[in-house]
């Protein structure tokens, strides 16, 4: 109802043409608000109906300076920032003011979102599991993370399906077994063992290639990689997706990591892998802060590691060669002499297990005694 209308209610009440219950009705305000209005009106005229607070600035009306300061740090050191990545990073400078406040005003300067806006599609849910825990989900997101400043990194990352949590994350020039073995044993050593990962069908995690004779006969089912391997020492399901949205926990979290993340490589001007893996490790504790969420089954389904367990050992690449008869093997392209070593004077036709550990160390075994220790950079063994 306008304020004319508004007048010539409370003028009828002022006459006795009208009850001021009936005004009330009338006005949908209470009757105790009509007295009070009454009152202006016959002190004010027209004018008292006008809320008392018309023409006066705002409380919370940011002052020109402050807004200016506000445009002038989202196009100069923080370019590029979301609003509410922006927003945060105004309170850490001093400046506490509102997401909703912080948009209007930078889209009265002309500043625009980052975000793209895209089409919804439709897709049923799947409920994340019920314990942190029970399943990671892993992927590796290669990406132009320093925006010209430095080489395309690619990030590894591991997100626990129940919690958000990001349990590891590395970045690596490509996407690599050395890479994902690395993320495996931060997560195991701090969080303990999962029971499932969840990821592509990147050959990383599974094979199209055939069986082999010596895995036929060893009763194996299917081909595994490597990290697929490792899993299975681990008592760990690896399970395979079909599309990237199967797994979408951890394509959202690329799609933060490429919006935040950037900006604070940005801020940091890191140009190196080093410099990239720095600012990574001082964000991940603030990303879990403001993005986990709280599992439906508050206790935790991860495993305690083993003792006696040996993750170097597990999280590593292995192969199987045969000791020729003058007791080398061939590896990288060379041949190594294994020394003579008791109980073992010859291993002439033995099979051993070259181990290649995420140090980059070789390592040679049989029936679990180290026979020979390298880097893997010149391959010059020594022996053990």
């Amino acid at each position: 109802m306008d304020e004319g209308k508004r007048y010539e209610v409370l003028q009828m009440t002022l006459t006795g043409n009208l009850t001021v219950a009936k005004a009330a009705e009338v006005l949908g305000i209470s009757p105790r608000q009509v007295w009070r209005l009454k009152n202006r009106v016959k002190a004010k005229g027209m004018a008292g109906v006008a809320h008392g607070n018309r023409g006066r600035p705002g409380r919370k009306k940011l002052s020109g300076n402050t807004v200016r300061r506000i445009v002038a740090l989202r196009r100069d050191k923080y370019e590029g920032f979301n609003d509410t990545h922006f927003t945060e990073k105004l309170a850490e400078e001093g400046m506490n003011v509102g997401r909703e406040v912080v948009r209007r005003v930078l889209r009265q300067a002309g500043i625009g979102s980052p975000q793209k806006r895209r089409r919804a599609v439709y897709r049923s849910r799947r409920e994340p599991k019920a314990q942190e825990g029970l399943m990671l989900q892993g992927d590796g997101s290669r990406h132009d993370w320093l925006e010209g400043r430095g080489p395309w990194l690619c990030l590894v990352g591991l997100i626990d399906d129940a919690t958000k949590r990001v349990t590891g994350a590395v970045f690596r020039e490509q996407e690599t077994m050395e890479g994902y073995f690395t993320a495996l044993a931060r997560t195991f050593r701090v969080f303990g063992l999962c029971h499932s990962i969840y990821a592509d069908r990147h050959t990383i995690f599974h094979t199209e290639r055939k069986l082999t004779l010596e895995e036929e006969l060893a009763g194996e089912k299917q081909p595994r990689t490597q990290l697929g391997r490792a899993m299975d020492e681990l008592g760990i399901t690896l399970i395979a997706a079909h599309s990237p949205q199967a797994k979408g926990r951890v394509e959202r979290l690329w799609g933060t990591f490429q919006d935040r993340l950037v900006s604070e490589l940005r801020l940091a001007k890191a140009t190196t892998l080093r410099e990239a893996q720095q600012v990574l490790e001082r964000c991940l504790p603030e990303h879990n802060r403001r993005f986990m969420r709280q599992a439906a089954n508050l206790e935790p389904a991860w495993r305690p590691l083993p003792k006696k367990l040996d993750l170097n050992r597990i999280l590593c690449l292995k192969y199987r060669r045969i000791v020729a008869r003058d007791n080398t093997i061939k590896f990288g392209g060379k041949h190594f002499q294994i020394p003579a070593i008791k109980p073992f004077y010859s291993l002439a036709n033995k099979k051993v297990d070259v181990l290649v550990l995420t140090n980059n160390m070789v390592e040679i075994y049989y029936k679990g005694i180290k026979l020979l220790a390298a880097t893997r950079k010149n391959l010059a063994l020594e022996a053990a």
